[in-house]
């Protein structure tokens, strides 16, 4: 969500291809077959690790929950398509922000450029030191987005930018409306209240409280490990599609730690602790006051729904009955 923002204010990447013909290499087949299984034997271990489309029951009280792809893919249109008649009939669509706060987080993004760039003392010219800068430039370059602009993006912002694939970037895939908006634009074309499970602010804050160093680490991660972005991308995209949920943070944890130096796991968990688990249970907690009784219907990024602090693993916690519903 917060990349797609951030492109539509740029306004400089050039659509020059379709994002669905983004091709590549799937890293996890091409994996020796020993590590292959020993990846799938760790994601099969964590609660309901596959599956994008769950229902969750508790007295009278439903809760479908969406995994989403936040980014347009060859079957978003088909999955809006199965999930229609479930937010029609829904009495509230929650999204991680509702589009309407989505709208009000662009105008402040636009009226503060200090939330998302360095606005005074070192850019990242200077915190990324003259190799690693140009490194990091030639990347940007290739997603879009010009030197003057990519030195001054604060650096958690920046690992972001380069989590997105030179060919989704340049298909115009951050300028695309993922399935959170137009799971939120189909709620208010059927009346259905959209709500927000968290306050977009507070995830500003969490983003600028990730030490420094940390933030550096994980552009610096991105350099180490020396793969193809678009076959980083494609792998995700293809394992999604393939409802591997589990699968594919098992393979972003292994990555890290192959390729993350000596603070490789500690970086990783802190996070995990931050982006997934500590919003997990802010979500729940919200959902187990708000949602008492009735239909509701729930998106959220699909690395949100495995594991033990997964939401669909504290929905059974906390006494729902829950069912993988077909795509």
């Amino acid at each position: 969500m917060f990349l797609r923002v951030l492109a539509v204010l740029l306004l400089i990447l050039q659509p020059l291809a379709a994002a669905a013909r983004c091709g590549g290499t799937d890293l996890i087949k091409a994996l020796p077959e020993q590590e292959r299984a020993a990846l799938r034997a760790a994601a099969a271990r964590q609660p309901y690790a596959e599956g994008l489309l769950w229902q969750a029951r508790r007295s009278a009280t439903t809760i479908t929950i969406f995994g989403t792809y936040h980014f347009r893919h060859p079957r978003t249109r088909a999955h809006l398509d199965r999930l229609a008649p479930l937010i029609d009939a829904a009495d509230t669509v929650y999204l991680e922000v509702s589009n309407a706060d989505q709208e009000k987080l662009q105008a402040e993004l636009a009226a503060d450029p200090s939330i998302m760039f360095i606005t005074e003392g070192q850019t990242l010219p200077d915190l990324l030191g003259e190799a690693d800068w140009q490194t990091y430039a030639a990347e940007m370059r290739a997603r879009g987005v010009p030197g003057f602009v990519a030195a001054k993006f604060k650096p958690v912002w920046a690992a972001m930018m380069l989590g997105i694939g030179p060919c989704e970037a340049q298909g115009g895939a951050m300028l695309q409306a993922g399935i959170d908006k137009l799971i939120g634009k189909r709620a208010a074309q059927a009346g259905t209240p959209g709500r927000s499970l968290e306050d977009y602010r507070a995830v500003l804050d969490m983003l600028d409280g990730v030490p420094r160093a940390t933030q550096l680490d994980m552009i610096r991660l991105f350099f180490d490990w020396g793969g193809d972005p678009d076959d980083m991308a494609y792998t995700l995209r293809r394992r999604y599609l393939a409802q591997e949920v589990a699968l594919i943070w098992e393979f972003s944890r292994r990555v890290s730690r192959d390729h993350g130096g000596a603070r490789a796991q500690e970086d990783f968990a802190l996070l995990e602790d931050r982006l997934l688990t500590r919003r997990n249970r802010a979500w729940v907690d919200k959902l187990l006051q708000e949602a008492r009784g009735g239909n509701h219907f729930v998106a959220v990024g699909a690395a949100h729904l495995p594991g033990r602090a997964g939401v669909l693993h504290l929905l059974d916690a906390a006494g729902y009955t829950l069912t993988r519903l077909p795509m």
